[in-house]
């Protein structure tokens, strides 16, 4: 079975169970400070799994597009990615356990043909704060499943928590395959077997988390499903790799080329440098394709791509590959999946140029560590020293881009030692650094609506408006990132703001603000809510049927306000938001500033 075929066949298969596909979401969350990328198909949704209603509905279905970079140096073995596909659909306070977990099992086995002898369950055991899942062990004993392979396993395992400290929450049941075609699966289940590949995940939100180890019954009880695709492309074709998917392969004969090396017959650690290179200029293609239009950099989305493209470039030098070649991989993810994905299409020249640009830059970066070298080894000629300290050598990697492979090798050369085991000590202190960092950017959480935040949305909203009446009519949002301190919003716009122009726009907010203008919302096709002159940056977000607010007046007065300009702002959104505008306080620019190429920033707050 083909990715397209099975892609599709499970978006066929719940649409019939009464679910609305939905379209994947950008890869940069909006309105959402707490993560620097989606990294799981519930995360565009969040607010409607905490209430919200959702405009296509309480059952939904879709393919997400995914990054994770908590475990970036784990890619390399068969089944990590960067950038992945999740499947997933949900249920907002219609269907239970009993159904959910029926229609994994009916996928699986009737639609996908799974072997019902390979497959095994994990539920959750319960723990001083949740009783076990014994509602969940019951429908699995229903379907057939023996005692044996249905296995309890503890919190850390079996239960899905908020990021921050509060939200929706609950136990989760996972469905294991076993992988391994040369021998038949034991009939007792032992999730540590690496045999067993998880396939896919049902989230049974059945709780709200209030407070550290603090849990009430959720008053909406709902369903999110996660089923991880490269996983099960590579399954039902009968691959313990999933780089030998077609989802992959294309990518990995054009690495063969460049590097004259075969995938099948090669050592494990060249297996592992192809697959990273394959990963992860998968990964910085699709970043790069995203609407939101971010480049290299040394910060946040901007770091993550830089980071992914060099690591490539270097295991590419690794497997001897001398040219320069990220672009030509991307033009092979491009050409791939842009009948999925247009927006690879759309923004090729961008993500061409950008890998281009990126790739001469660190050649350059790489020339200057072979100086730095050079100094090291005259240095040490001269002090008499044999050994290369851990720490230069990790000076080398991280500032240089020279792998450690690459050091050992000149340091040979030249009759040197590398002092690894000082190395690995540095690497390890930069990791946990580094995770240290990506889990303060997890703060707050998705499950972040406080009533301050729900404020800050609705300001957007009214300063979008202000800017568009004083700067251009023209301006589009670019991004914004809001928490319950401040605002932050870009949008697009080449020329610094001067004090006049923004003391213009708190004038307009403000205004806006004391009059205690009404908020409202209303439902619609997307087609309706354009030809009523609703914009909206993240209109390809939520589908058909769309949420649309209105600042100052409803569309039935939408013709003798507009003639008495009582409309302010008319957007689509998925919200959460005030009702009225009196309730929002004094607004405040405090910075303004560049983002990027013809993208300005805006931080402001609310006294």
């Amino acid at each position: 079975m083909t990715s397209q075929e099975l892609r599709r066949k499970y978006i066929d298969f719940f649409v019939k169970k009464g679910h609305t596909e939905i379209p994947s979401a950008s890869l940069v969350p909006e309105n959402d400070p707490s993560t620097l990328f989606i990294s799981a198909g519930m995360q565009p949704i969040a607010s409607f799994l905490m209430g919200e209603k959702h405009p296509s509905g309480n059952k939904l279905v879709n393919s997400q597009k995914c990054i994770r970079t908590d475990d970036i140096d784990e890619v390399g073995d068969k089944f990590h990615h960067t950038f992945f596909e999740m499947l997933g659909h949900w249920s907002l306070g219609d269907y239970w356990k009993k159904q959910a977990i029926k229609m994994s099992w009916e996928f699986s086995t009737q639609e996908l043909g799974l072997d019902k002898n390979k497959l095994a369950v994990t539920v959750f055991e319960g723990n001083v704060n949740a009783s076990k899942d014994e509602e969940s062990i019951q429908v699995w004993k229903s379907l057939g499943f023996p005692e044996q392979r249905i296995i309890k396993l503890n919190k850390k395992e079996n239960w899905w928590e908020p990021a921050g400290e509060s939200g929706p929450c609950g136990p989760d049941t996972e469905m294991f395959y076993w992988t391994d075609n040369k021998n038949p699966a034991p009939e007792k289940f032992n999730p540590e077997d690496s045999r067993w590949f998880e396939i896919g995940n049902d989230v049974l939100m059945q709780y709200n988390k209030i407070a550290k180890n603090k849990y009430i019954p959720a008053k909406q009880k709902n369903i999110d499903n996660g089923t991880g695709f490269e996983r099960v492309v590579a399954v039902t074709n009968n691959l313990d790799d999933n780089y030998l998917t077609d989802l992959f392969l294309p990518i990995i004969k054009k690495i063969e080329e460049l590097s004259e090396k075969n995938y099948k017959n090669v050592s494990e650690e060249i297996k592992k440098s192809i697959r990273i290179i394959a990963d992860h200029l998968r990964a910085a293609t699709f970043i790069l394709a995203d609407n939101t239009k971010i480049i290299p950099s040394n910060t946040d989305q901007g770091y993550v791509i830089r980071k992914l493209i060099r690591r490539a470039i270097r295991h590419g030098r690794m497997i001897g590959i001398k040219e320069n070649f990220t672009r030509k991989i991307a033009e092979v993810v491009i050409n791939l999946m842009s009948e999925i994905y247009p927006e690879l299409e759309k923004n090729k020249k961008f993500v061409l140029d950008n890998f281009e640009l990126e790739e001469e830059k660190f050649t350059k970066t790489l020339q200057q560590g072979l100086k730095k070298f050079q100094k090291l080894e005259i240095r040490n000629q001269k002090l008499g020293q044999k050994k290369i300290s851990g720490a230069e050598v990790f000076d080398l990697f991280q500032t240089y881009g020279f792998p450690i492979e690459l050091t050992k090798e000149l340091a040979s050369e030249k009759g040197l030692e590398v002092d690894e085991k000082g190395f690995e000590k540095e690497m390890k202190k930069h990791q946990e650094l580094s995770r240290t960092a990506t889990a303060g950017k997890f703060k707050g959480g998705l499950a972040n609506q406080s009533e301050q935040t729900i404020k800050y949305h609705t300001t957007a909203h009214l300063m979008l408006a202000a800017l568009r009446k004083v700067l251009n009519e023209n301006i589009q949002q670019k991004g914004s990132n809001i928490n319950e301190e401040r605002l932050r919003f870009d949008f697009s716009y080449s020329e610094k703001m001067t004090d006049e122009q923004k003391a213009e726009v708190e004038n307009l907010v403000n205004n806006w603000i004391k009059q205690d203008l009404k908020i409202i919302c209303e439902e619609m096709s997307l087609d309706e809510a354009k030809k009523q002159g609703a914009t909206g940056a993240f209109e390809n977000k939520y589908g058909e049927k769309v949420k649309v607010f209105t600042i100052g007046s409803s569309f039935a007065k939408a013709t003798a306000d507009r003639e008495n300009n009582n409309i302010v702002s008319k957007e689509i959104c998925g919200g959460p938001h005030i009702k009225r505008t009196g309730n929002l306080g004094k607004f405040k620019i405090k910075k303004e500033q560049s983002s990027s190429a013809g993208i300005r920033r805006i931080k402001a707050v609310l006294e």
